[in-house]
């Protein structure tokens, strides 16, 4: 069966070691029939919430215009959600932290986003597969808050230079995610 994908990456750096995890995912999604949309959230405007709880009330997500209003119709139309991402400093980067935080503006519009399917790819400098905690618990638990099912995590350790994820298994096992899906 063919799903809606939105992916939705954190990584400045567009020839960086998530990326080409993003790109492997993507081209075996497609291959497998999926419609894929991705948002580079690090090359968008997108700033955190406001917490002014006045979400939907001018007919988009949010009330401050940002580019954010351009990706929450895509996850409202969406089957599975995916994040991609490096760890910075032990947590998730700001550039994708604000389209994670502005999910908060479906919940308060009274949409229906129950259901959906999400995964995570994402990679760190150390080899400490802890060091992804950071980005991989709080994915997990709004997850769980939002009533999606989380239907797989690629967590790449030791990868730092551009290239570097060529050294692992990286863009296989985002690719086989694809194919679970």
């Amino acid at each position: 069966m063919s799903k809606k994908i939105v992916v939705i990456t954190g990584s400045p750096r567009k020839n960086g070691n998530s990326f080409a995890m993003t790109d492997a995912f993507i081209k075996a999604a497609e291959e497998k029939g999926h419609t894929v949309m991705r948002f580079d959230a690090a090359l968008k405007k997108v700033g955190g919430c406001h917490a002014c709880e006045t979400c939907f009330s001018t007919g988009k997500a949010c009330t401050f215009d940002d580019d954010f209003n351009t990706i929450a119709p895509a996850i409202l139309d969406a089957d599975v959600i995916v994040f991609t991402t490096p760890v910075y400093w032990y947590s998730i980067p700001a550039q994708i932290k604000g389209v994670i935080d502005r999910i908060y503006s479906l919940v308060i519009g009274g949409k229906d986003i129950a259901g959906k399917e999400c995964a995570l790819i994402t990679c760190c400098e150390e080899d400490d597969m802890s060091v992804m905690d950071g980005i991989r618990v709080p994915i997990e638990r709004s997850a769980a808050l939002v009533k999606w099912k989380m239907v797989g995590e690629v967590l790449i350790p030791g990868v730092l230079n551009v290239g570097d994820i060529d050294k692992t298994d990286g863009c296989q096992k985002a690719a086989d995610l694809a194919n679970a899906i």
